[in-house]
This record gives C-alpha cells, sequence and structure tokens, in this order.
C-alpha cells in the first residue's frame, strides 16, 4: 500500500500548461468543495452590509441574535449573572441576611438596590438576557434541525475527481476486478455502519451522524431547562416553619412562619398534608478537630397525605427531604425551646409552655429567648404585661467568665432572664416578630438595691419577680426544627435537560462526522487501481487511521498486486529541456 501527495505546479510553463493545471485544480477544488459540504448543519458566514431601512436593520439584527456566537454569549453572561445571585443575599430567600447586609454596607447597598443584586434572579437585566437566549437557541435550532433532517434523507456525496486532495489517502493496484473492490468495499462499510452507495465508479460513504445529532440535543436541552426554570418560578410556592417536638405542620397558608410564590401560583392549589414532629436527635463530635461538628441530624416525624390520610412515620436528615403530594420538606436547622410556667401577681398561671429560642452563636447554640405574657395581672389585681429576654445556654461554664454556650448539646443547660413590665405593643394591631421585644415603653423590674433584676436558672429552678409580681419556673427543655416546604414544578424537567445536555455535549465533542470515498477502476496496463480517501469534519488522528483500517480490510479481498518490472529498454534519465520533459 502506498501514499501519494499533492501535486502542486511550479516553475514558470511558456506553453501554458501550468493555466491548465490552474484550471483544472481550481476544478477539483470545486468537486472536493461539493463532497465537503455539509458535514455541519451551521449556516455559512456571510460579511454583507445590511441595506437601509427597517427591514435591512431587523433581518441583521435577527440574523446576529440567532447566531451560534451570540447564543453562546448570552449563556455566558446568564452564568455570570448568576454569580451575584450566589454570593449576594437575596430577598426571596432570606430577607433578614438582605438587611443586615445593608446595614453593614451602607456605601455599596444602595449600588447593589439599583443594579437589582438583591433580586438577580427576578431583576429585569437578568431576565432580558434569559429571553433573548431563549429567542436566540429557537431561531438558531429550527433551520439547523430541519437541514439536518435533509441531510439524513439524502445520500452522501459522490467523491472528488482528485481524491489525492483530500487529508487522509491511499492507493494501491490489485489484480481483483472493479466491480468486485466495490462490492467489497461497500460491504464492509456497511458492517461497519457508514451509510453507504455507489455512484460514479467510486463507493461513496459516511458516518458520524450522531455529532451533529449530540449538538443539536444539546442546544433543545438548553431550552428545556430555561423552560423548566421558567416554569419553577412562575408556579413555585415554597415557605418555612419552625415546629416544637410535638407539634405539627398542615400545609396551608395559616401554618406558615413565611410564604413565597410564583405569579401564577394558585394558593387555592395547595396540596393537603401534614406531619407531626416526634422527636429531632442531634449528636456532635466532642473531641479533636472536628470538635462541635454535627454526626446525628435527625427529624422523625409522624406524615400523612389528604385529609383522611393513612399516618407513616419516616426521617428526615440533611439533603434527604421527606417527598409528598409534589413537594419535599427539607431539613434546615434546629435548636431549643425551654418549657416555662409563668404565674401572675395573683398566682395564676398566665402562660405555659415551651418557647422557641432563636441562636445567635451557630456554632455553640447560644439562644435568644424572649417570652410575651400579655394578660396579666400585678400583686394588686390591675392588668399588667410581662416581658421577659434573655439567653439559653445549652452547656453554661461559669470558670470561662462568660455566660455563652460551650457546646451546642445539653450538658450544663441554663436559663438567664431579666423581666420587663409595662406595654408590649401588642394591642396596637400591628403584627409583631414574636422573637424580638420591645422594651420602648416597658420599665425593667429592679432589685431592693435598684440594680437590674436577673437571674440565671437551671431546669426545675423558680425565678420570683420583685415586689411579690408574680413567677417564672423552669420546667424543662424541647427541641425544634426548621423545615421548608417546596414545591417546584419545574425540576423534574430541568433535571432531564441537563442530563441530555450532557449527553449531547459528549457526542459533539468525541464523535466525528467524517466520509470516506473507494473509487476502483482499470489501469493502462489492466490492473486496477483503488484509491481510498476520507475528509472528517475536523481535523483528528484518527481519520487516518480509521482508513487505513479500512484499507487492511478491503486488501484481504483486493490483496496489492505486485510492481511491474522496470524495461531496461527504456531511457529512464531525466531529459535536459524540461519542456522535452513535458512533452515527453
Amino acid at each position: 500500500m502506498s501514499t501519494t501527495d499533492t501535486d502542486t505546479a511550479t516553475g514558470s510553463d511558456p506553453t501554458g500548461k501550468a493555466a491548465e493545471d490552474k484550471a483544472a485544480g481550481s476544478a477539483d477544488e470545486r468537486d472536493l468543495g461539493a463532497a465537503g459540504a455539509q458535514l455541519s448543519t451551521a449556516p455559512a458566514e456571510e460579511i454583507s452590509v445590511p441595506s437601509m431601512g427597517p427591514i435591512g436593520w431587523a433581518r441583521w439584527f435577527w440574523r446576529q441574535l440567532t447566531s451560534m456566537r451570540v447564543a453562546l454569549l448570552l449563556l455566558f453572561l446568564l452564568s455570570l449573572g448568576a454569580i451575584p445571585g450566589s454570593l449576594v443575599p437575596q430577598t426571596g430567600i432570606d430577607p433578614v441576611k438582605v438587611e443586615n447586609f445593608k446595614q453593614r454596607h451602607e456605601t455599596l447597598a444602595p449600588i447593589y438596590e439599583k443594579l437589582g443584586l438583591f433580586h438577580v434572579y427576578s431583576s429585569v437585566w437578568f431576565s432580558a438576557i434569559y429571553i433573548l437566549l431563549f429567542v436566540s437557541l429557537i431561531g438558531c435550532i429550527v433551520p439547523r434541525t430541519w437541514q439536518f433532517i435533509g441531510q439524513l434523507r439524502s445520500r452522501p456525496p459522490g467523491a472528488p475527481r482528485r481524491l489525492t486532495r483530500l487529508p487522509a489517502y491511499t492507493t494501491w493496484r490489485t489484480e481483483a476486478e472493479p466491480e468486485r473492490v466495490l462490492e467489497t468495499a461497500q460491504r464492509i462499510m456497511k458492517r461497519r455502519r457508514f451509510r453507504t452507495h455507489t455512484v460514479g465508479g467510486a463507493v461513496a460513504s459516511e458516518k458520524g451522524y450522531l455529532r451533529e445529532t449530540g449538538n443539536l440535543l444539546f442546544h433543545i436541552a438548553l431550552i428545556v431547562m430555561l423552560v423548566a426554570f421558567a416554569v419553577g418560578q412562575l408556579y413555585k410556592a415554597e415557605g418555612g416553619k419552625l415546629i416544637v417536638e410535638g407539634d405539627g405542620f398542615a400545609n396551608n397558608l395559616t401554618q406558615y412562619d413565611d410564604f413565597k410564590s410564583g405569579t401564577l401560583f394558585d394558593k387555592n392549589d395547595l396540596a393537603p398534608f401534614g406531619f407531626q414532629l416526634d422527636r429531632f436527635t442531634a449528636t456532635y463530635e466532642r473531641s479533636g478537630p472536628q470538635k462541635r461538628t454535627p454526626r446525628t441530624f435527625r427529624a422523625d416525624v409522624t406524615y400523612w397525605e389528604g385529609a383522611d390520610g393513612k399516618e407513616h412515620k419516616t426521617s428526615i436528615k440533611v439533603n434527604e427531604p421527606l417527598e409528598i403530594a409534589g413537594s419535599k420538606v427539607y431539613l434546615l436547622g434546629h435548636g431549643y425551646a425551654p418549657v416555662v410556667t409563668v404565674r401572675d401577681g395573683q398566682g395564676k398561671v398566665a402562660f405555659r409552655g415551651a418557647v422557641a429560642s432563636l441562636p445567635f452563636d451557630a456554632v455553640n447554640l447560644t439562644e435568644n429567648v424572649v417570652i410575651k405574657v400579655p394578660d396579666y395581672r400585678d400583686k394588686n389585681n390591675k392588668k399588667d404585661q410581662i416581658g421577659l429576654q434573655g439567653q439559653f445556654v445549652p452547656t453554661l461554664d461559669l470558670s470561662t467568665g462568660t455566660m455563652f454556650s460551650q457546646f451546642p448539646a445539653l450538658d450544663n443547660p441554663a436559663l438567664i432572664l431579666t423581666a420587663y413590665h409595662g406595654s408590649l405593643g401588642v394591642d396596637g394591631g400591628i403584627p409583631q416578630n414574636v422573637y424580638q421585644l420591645d422594651t420602648s415603653r416597658m420599665k425593667q423590674f429592679k432589685k431592693s438595691d435598684g440594680s437590674a433584676f436577673a437571674d440565671v436558672l437551671k431546669v426545675g429552678d423558680t425565678m420570683k419577680l420583685p415586689n411579690g409580681a408574680g413567677t417564672l419556673k423552669f420546667e424543662g427543655i424541647k427541641t425544634w426544627a426548621t423545615f421548608q416546604i417546596s414545591h417546584q414544578p419545574g425540576t423534574g424537567y430541568a433535571l432531564v435537560g441537563a442530563v441530555a445536555a450532557l449527553i449531547g455535549l459528549a457526542a459533539s465533542l468525541f464523535i466525528q462526522r467524517r466520509r470516506v470515498w473507494v473509487r476502483a477502476v482499470t489501469g493502462d496496463d489492466g490492473v486496477t487501481v483503488v484509491e481510498m480517501a476520507g475528509l472528517g469534519r475536523s481535523e483528528s488522528a484518527k481519520l487516518p487511521e480509521e482508513l487505513a483500517d479500512l484499507a487492511v480490510a478491503l486488501q484481504s479481498e483486493a490483496p496489492p498486486a505486485p510492481e511491474p518490472e522496470p524495461n531496461p529498454d527504456i531511457d529512464t534519465a531525466q531529459p535536459a529541456d524540461p519542456a522535452e520533459g513535458a512533452r515527453a
């Protein structure tokens, strides 16, 4: 098997032979262009100045928008736009963090507000990129899909006149008949999943259509993901709920601590289900570099679906949500709820129950405690209101000189409180945060020496308010957990789109579309001359290797013929005159 190189013309030619070769070369290039065309569905680049007028500019703008270059640019901008959505606190996710950020960054906050960085995914600029990318992908994919369908219905193009111009080429002489060579070549190609047909005395074959299929699948999958994202934003519904052990939740608006939904979500479509927190279990690493790291973080719940649904028991863990009625229930965090009993100045129970306290120390779970008692009477039987605030400490260690917890587990729990009396501000009709105490219209209880009243309680201890104002007994401790109930209808489609995008991307990157031609003709000496050449969608070292493998398979049926013996009677010396050589 021998390989020939592409012919090149050099030097001057007064006889006009160079001009003929140039014309023939142009014709060959035109043949090669026809054979090499449509290896991709990418539209041809056209550089033209748009005609004056609205229609010309609109056509030019549409061509630019639907180009793959612009689609990739918009996809890149969309990725960049998601960065501040991940780094900057978002109003729709955690408004408390947004307010804290604004307080800490008084200079940046107004700039971020104007740029919409606190609500990136609903901002005008992010929506504009999203919509333009959607239109660009559709305008790019539709014509390419129809073009690809047309290519699938057509046959591979015939062989170029000069196969030596192709990047992969080989030839040999054989004593097998040309018809037998072509039949064998076609059979070998079909066995290797090439589409083949015989045209112009040569076998034309093509393979690798999955490359373009993968390319189209990737871009269609992007559209699916964009649609899924839009559906998820328009029809989503999610909210949070803090539940103390023994309490439950029913999926209706009145039960949520906070709730937000998409524009098209109907609040009447909330699925009927509920669950009860039976027990929360948390354990922590007690030594080593990972001390205080949670080891067990589990909420045991009883759940039901429908008004009269059967009860089931399960456990909810971090990243292992409960899936029920098309929604997911995620476990977010936990804390402690001291159980207290407050008696007024008359000795009557004014408040009894577990008070959920919010941690301000996420490591050791030192928590703020607020207790509001609006229905209260002092020792003179006059109406009054009591407010108590302080800290709950899971592990108190006075040797450290602080009142902060030293470990998140309940090793040495303590309740540290001070008390106020006056107006809680709950009678004005304005909603209040149950975890905050407004003391602007209240007075702090004082000790007999005039100092501020405060006390440290262990479980079972009772705090007596000054001047017979009442008592507070620390009855026990319960655990609470926070849950997020999320309904995202587009997540399944987004997952399908993401998987399809990965499959399509892999196909477009690792599959090469290529064409192979086999020509067999009878030479002047009566021996068949076989030529094989290949052309790929892109430069690849695998194409020559594949062509060589096909040639070896074909030579099993068309073995190379011995080279003819040179004739000693013919003078093989080069003539001195180049013109004489060309004529000879």
